[in-house]
């Protein structure tokens, strides 16, 4: 059912509640009074047999007790009808988890496409009322996960995607968690796959007819649904493939801040995984292409050299494969080039200060730290292009300085008794100038 008919279906409800009520209010009271109260006496009162009337006050207790559970119980179709909820019955909970199951997996049994997916949606209805029928209970579980079931098999994946993660936030440790998984698994890999399929036609992303795919935002959704994975069962089976598929999905649109969160996770939550070496790959490449270039922070060049130790270290055997050890000797070797583009920056950039000393001080570095880069030449030419010069440039206006000298005079640091320093103006050895 869309979502225009469930509202014109729950308006044409509400106008029969009104109706109905109308009627109760005017209609019963021209028939003499209400349901448990009025005047019973003259044409239609109610008789009642000897064995109704209680003997000491004369109330009618046996034939009121049924009229008050007959009430009851229109009440909660009532409430039902309006509600589109079934009113809590165990016992009613249980057969119509019955009738759902039966008409599951005969379900199964039919041939003709259209006519299964009919079936199937009528089973979820059944089992939706079951566990509504059942609340917080073993019974409910059960309905809600054969619900989305239903759904599941009947293509309606976005419902059932609703139902899994509802019986996921209601039940958090419920026995159905390994299988709710690897639907939504299932689900979200399936709406990759078909995003990608359209991701180059030139009509827009918007889906109205599709009950198997969301309306907006396919791939969004999907990776939503990867991490609510990880996030609703840590320690599941399949909480680490969630999480590299969320990571590879980001990698390949090129977003690589928010794949480089989903591989840090996983290689901090998941130690044992077997995503491990290659989430250590793809974090390196991740760093790499997060970073900036020269004139920005060099702290994720830092991370990516860290994390290449790691590799080298945790990952002997695999290294020994040649187009492994490539990898990361290319790495290696790209992160060396940019700490040196780095410092020939800031070399260059204090040598225009003429501050030579520091420019010579980066130039240095790039030879002792990365000779193996082109950088090593420039900084070799420019030390002995600066060698010789002052280490700082003269101040601007310098002859100012000694035409107008400073008449105060700088106080020097001196050690007290106590060990501590205390400032003392020259040649004066006054109490008040020590206090000073």
């Amino acid at each position: 059912m869309t979502h225009s008919n469930h509202m014109l279906a729950c308006l044409c409800r509400l106008v029969f509640v009104a109706g109905l009520m109308l009627f109760c209010l005017t209609g019963c009271r021209s028939l003499g009074g209400g349901l448990f109260g009025g005047d019973r006496s003259g044409p239609g009162a109610e008789t009642y047999t000897a064995e109704e009337i209680d003997p000491e006050n004369g109330v009618v207790q046996a034939r009121e007790e049924t009229l008050v559970t007959g009430a009851k119980k229109s009440s909660n179709k009532l409430v039902g009808f309006v509600t589109g909820r079934e009113p809590e019955n165990r016992s009613r909970a249980k057969e119509l988890y019955q009738e759902a199951d039966a008409k599951f997996k005969a379900s199964a049994t039919i041939t003709d496409a259209r006519e299964r997916t009919k079936s199937f949606h009528a089973a979820g209805k059944l089992f939706r009322r079951a566990g509504d029928a059942a609340p917080q209970t073993a019974l409910q579980q059960d309905a809600m996960f054969m619900q989305a079931e239903s759904l599941f098999f009947a293509d309606q994946l976005n419902g059932a995607v609703k139902v899994y993660e509802k019986l996921q936030k209601d039940f958090p440790r419920n026995r159905h968690n390994d299988l709710v998984a690897a639907r939504l698994f299932t689900i979200s890999r399936y709406w990759l796959e078909t995003y990608k399929a359209k991701e180059d036609s030139w009509l827009p992303p918007v889906n109205l007819t599709d009950d198997k795919r969301p309306a907006l935002d396919v791939d969004g959704h999907a990776i939503r649904v990867l991490d609510q994975i990880r996030f609703d069962d840590p320690t599941g089976r399949l909480s680490d493939d969630a999480t590299m598929a969320a990571a590879a999905e980001y990698l390949r649109q090129e977003k690589y801040d928010e794949a480089d969160e989903f591989l840090t996770d996983l290689r901090e939550a998941f130690p044992d995984s077997d995503h491990l070496f290659l989430a250590h790959l793809l974090g390196i490449r991740c760093k790499l292409n997060i970073y900036a270039g020269p004139n920005y922070s060099a702290l994720v060049l830092d991370e990516a050299d860290k994390l290449i130790k790691q590799t080298k270290t945790r990952f002997p055997d695999k290294l020994q494969d040649s187009n492994y050890g490539e990898i990361v000797a290319r790495a290696s070797a790209e992160v060396s080039y940019l700490r040196a583009e780095k410092l020939a920056e800031r070399a260059g950039f204090r040598e225009k200060k003429q501050e030579y000393r520091a420019a010579r001080q980066y130039y240095q570095e790039i030879l002792t730290n990365h000779a193996d880069t082109p950088f090593a030449a420039i900084a070799k030419s420019r030390l002995e292009s600066t060698e010789g010069f002052a280490p700082v440039p003269t101040p601007k206006l310098a002859w100012l300085k000694v035409l107008f000298p400073d008449k105060r005079s700088k106080s020097p640091l001196q050690m007290n008794t106590g060990g501590t320093s205390i400032a003392t103006a020259p040649n004066d050895t006054s109490s008040e100038t020590k206090k000073r």
